[in-house]
């Protein structure tokens, strides 16, 4: 070989390994979302034969799969954080609220906001510090939500201040002030340890919460921050689950601690609710069939790690799921039915070689399809690969992102932005976004009905339309972590700069996931505004509605 291409094949390959020792080397790998309890059981009681209601199915547009030739559609952002990125949460002004994990990836109490540019782009955006945590409570592996009023609830966490504890502590953030307060826990024998958490906003706007080593739910109450008890009938714990809204308004599980029926799932109806008294408990849990193929780590002597994979709502009504230990299945919200799908890849042919989800990031594309990350084990090992889901074939995108021969399943989070791109956060020391190259899916996108059609800087106003919340919460990872964006956002462009704001939105009438369902939010015109004339768009999880022409003028 030539002198001089031997040198320079030699330093491009150690320039290559030195940017993924550097990668690797970044910081330490965030811990796995372990389970406080692994090995209780209860007993399924009896429970009614439901109906679900149907709605309609709507039609999708499949995207084309992308080959190997393909531009890649993956895009690290301009600015990395400086500090140890963990979840992350769309604020419904339009900015990304994200967690610093601490240097050593096991909690922190400190949050930071990223903000698109003036031209709308997430990828060009700035950095900014926000308030801090209340004292004693930096989690790690908790409960998430963004509420129809706009803030923001935490619950629970694995760790706490770099301990495995499973903490009962909470904290809700009010955007407006830049502030948090703490959340007292249920008070209840069973709620001393509420962990990685499972949780959901149910359609009417209240969010959900089910503790570690307890089959209750507590509903929360936002104006008082108290809790009220639900969910009779579980037929186990909630440890390790992921609750899927429906378009009915239930919500889906697939049983992880479930000894007796380890294929069962269950749904849970908040329409059964005890009207005789103020205090009882309300809605229930029946069971919602078998999935046929075991999805959760979970054997019948109680061994395994009982970690489930994400469940996603895509706009047919059809619930992608993906299991830990390498099968998937379909749920059909419809017909109330399962059906088997594709298995994850396992190259090596052997137990250990075969990919899963477990705790694992998914989400919805614009197209319908299902972006979900994958790895071997139970999704705890590296390397880590990315598939599609079409509702018919899983398929692995090429390329994969920057260091993800380094990751497993369960570092990467997911959420959708709300120009329909996927941020996808390693926890690794990089964050990219992933473009879908196909076309949104028909009967997605949002309507808007009616709007006022002359804006005043700092002024409110009322916007009502349908499907304002899209069809999906539109992503999903599992107990620990739930970056749901099922709320509408108002984008306002200018048209003599084409410059992009987002109106901080509040107050939404609905969080429900219905397809073609009336509801009504409130917007809020940012103060530092250009004026002018100006498209006005309502968005939801990354769709935009029809443009609305409107004025914007100075207070």
């Amino acid at each position: 070989m030539n002198k001089r291409l031997y040198i320079q094949t030699l330093a491009l390959g150690l320039f290559v390994w030195s940017v993924r020792l550097d990668a690797a080397l970044a910081q330490t790998p965030p811990p796995p979302p372990l389970s406080a309890v692994s090995n209780q059981t209860f007993k399924r009681q009896a429970q009614p034969d439901m109906k679900q209601p149907v709605t309609s199915r709507q039609p999708l547009t499949r995207a084309v799969p992308l080959s190997a030739t393909a531009p890649s559609p993956w895009q690290r952002l301009t600015r990395q954080p400086t500090f140890f990125a963990g979840a992350m949460l769309l604020l419904t002004d339009g900015t990304v609220m994200v967690h610093d994990q601490g240097s050593k990836n096991n909690g922190s109490s400190n949050w930071w906001r990223l903000t698109p540019d003036v031209n709308g782009s997430y990828l060009n955006g700035k950095w900014s510090k926000l308030a801090s945590l209340p004292s004693g409570y930096a989690p790690l592996y908790f409960a998430s939500a963004i509420l129809p009023d706009g803030r923001v609830i935490i619950e629970g966490g694995n760790y706490n201040n770099g301990q495995q504890v499973f903490t009962n502590l909470g904290a809700i953030y009010d955007p407006l002030a830049n502030k948090w307060a703490p959340v007292s826990p249920p008070d209840r024998k069973g709620w001393e340890k509420i962990g990685a958490a499972a949780s959901t906003v149910l359609a009417n706007g209240t969010f959900m919460i089910g503790g570690i080593s307890t089959i209750e739910q507590v509903l929360f109450n936002p104006t008082d921050l108290s809790w009220t008890v639900t969910g009779k009938g579980k037929a186990d714990i909630n440890a390790k689950e992921n609750w899927t809204l429906l378009p009915n308004g239930r919500v889906l599980t697939v049983d992880t601690n479930n000894l007796q029926y380890l294929t069962n799932s269950e749904l849970y109806l908040p329409e059964l609710i005890r009207k005789s008294c103020s205090k009882c408990t309300s809605g229930r849990w029946i069971c919602g069939g078998s999935t046929i193929v075991l999805l959760p780590d979970t054997n019948k002597d109680g061994s395994g790690t009982h970690e489930m994979g994400p469940q996603l709502l895509r706009p047919d009504g059809t619930v992608f799921a993906a299991g830990a230990t390498g099968h998937t299945a379909v749920y059909d919200s419809l017909e109330g039915t399962w059906k088997p799908a594709p298995d994850f890849p396992n190259p090596n042919g052997t137990s250990t070689g075969q990919y899963s989800a477990g705790d694992s990031p998914a989400a919805l594309l614009p197209s319908g399809n299902v972006l979900v990350m994958a790895s071997p084990g139970v999704g705890n090992q590296p390397p880590a690969h990315f598939f599609v889901f079409d509702g018919t074939n899983l398929k692995q995108i090429i390329p994969d992102p920057r260091n993800a021969v380094n990751l497993s399943a369960y570092y990467g989070y997911m959420i959708v932005l709300p120009t329909g791109q996927v941020m996808f956060n390693s926890r690794f020391g990089d964050i990219e976004l992933y473009t879908d190259s196909g076309a949104i899916a028909d009967g997605t996108a949002p309507t808007i009905t009616t709007v006022p059609t002359t804006l005043v800087t700092g002024m409110s106003y009322p916007l009502t339309g349908k499907q304002l919340n899209g069809v999906s919460q539109a992503a999903a990872y599992g107990e620990g972590y739930q970056s749901a964006t099922n709320y509408p956002l108002v984008r306002i462009v200018i048209a003599k700069t084409k410059h992009v704001f987002y109106a901080r939105t509040f107050g939404h009438s609905s969080m429900g996931v219905t397809p073609g369902a009336v509801s009504s939010t409130n917007f809020t015109v940012p103060a530092g505004i250009e004026t002018g004339a100006a498209t006005l768009f309502a968005v939801a999880n990354g769709i935009a509605s029809n443009p609305i022409s409107v004025t914007v003028a100075k207070k």
